[in-house]
């Protein structure tokens, strides 16, 4: 008899729980019942008296949003600066707006710094080969610098030749002559391999279609520019033309330098020097400048004087 209740209150709860009505779900709107906005437009005048609205375009829409404006502002203003720059860099091999990362400058800047540096110690260290002298003919003399570490801590032994050298010289070069061409690795030897062989037989064929007579061309090792006042009072001829190695800088080891000087002696001052400077692939090319500095010689010749001196009278 328990049984049976037990199981009618079970039906009586079923029964009434199904008559009860079910909760109903939220309903989710997938898409707005809003009436959407109309597109920008602007008012087009297609007639005398007719006009139509056609929305505008998206990127004139952002353009009419303040922060939109101000990063195409910005954006217009950095792409400009860029151009700028880029323009600059072609003008120079300095290093200019290379960046930098954090206070540090860019890996690829700081190894082509450490490159360049290590470039202009091996020309400073170098020597030339003596096949570059061998093709151009011409014999070697050294000054009174035994090695490099005092050729850089003794300039003057620089600007003197040794005994031994001096009788050499006289002995087989030409006495008096019009222009003596001396050739010496100065502070770069990569400066002469990379250019002695253009700039020399240039600056052969110039004075030679100028009908200027030339000496006995010889190489110094280890000479700087004064030197080619005791060459003068040994040779005594009417121009030195000495070229030399520049002081390797970091845009270029392998600049080459052309100095004369009219009847050059001891005591001669710098302003009576002249140069042509900067002889390299990236800077006067070779074959031009040895041709131009045969004109150069001409004029010296002509008025008889060089450096300041020639200004001067050519003015």
């Amino acid at each position: 008899m328990k049984e049976e209740l037990i199981a009618s209150i079970t039906k009586l709860v079923v029964e009434k729980l199904s008559q009860e009505q079910q909760p109903e779900e939220p309903e989710i709107s997938l898409w707005s019942k809003k009436p959407k906005a109309p597109a920008p437009a602007e008012a087009v005048q297609s007639g005398p008296e007719k006009v139509q609205f056609k929305p505008l375009q998206a990127e004139r829409a952002k353009r009419d949003n303040p922060v939109s404006r101000q990063l195409l502002s910005d954006s217009a203003k950095l792409e400009k600066k860029e151009q700028q720059l880029e323009e600059l860099r072609k003008k120079t091999p300095s290093r200019i707006a290379v960046g930098r990362a954090g206070s540090r400058p860019r890996t690829s800047t700081w190894l082509q710094f450490r490159f360049d540096h290590a470039a202009a110690v091996d020309a400073v260290y170098g020597e030339v080969s003596p096949d570059v002298l061998e093709n151009l003919g011409v014999f070697s003399v050294q000054t009174r610098v035994k090695d490099k570490e005092e050729y850089i801590r003794r300039p003057d032994y620089g600007r003197q030749l040794s005994d031994e050298a001096r009788e050499i010289i006289k002995e087989r070069c030409q006495a008096s002559p019009t222009v003596q061409i001396v050739i010496s690795n100065g502070l770069s030897a990569k400066a002469v391999e990379a250019n002695i062989e253009d700039v020399y037989l240039s600056l052969q064929q110039s004075l030679s279609n100028l009908k200027i007579d030339i000496g006995t061309t010889f190489y110094v090792d280890k000479g700087r520019v004064a030197l080619m006042d005791e060459i003068g009072e040994i040779l005594t001829p009417d121009v030195v033309v000495m070229l030399i190695g520049e002081r390797p800088g970091l845009v270029s080891a392998e600049s080459l330098s052309a100095y004369m000087c009219y009847k050059p002696r001891k005591g001669v001052i710098e302003a009576d020097r002249m140069v042509v400077s900067n002889i390299h692939k990236g800077g006067i090319p070779p074959v031009e400048a040895g041709a131009y500095l045969g004109t150069v010689v001409q004029k010296i010749l002509k008025h008889q004087a060089s450096g300041v001196s020639l200004v001067k009278k050519e003015g």
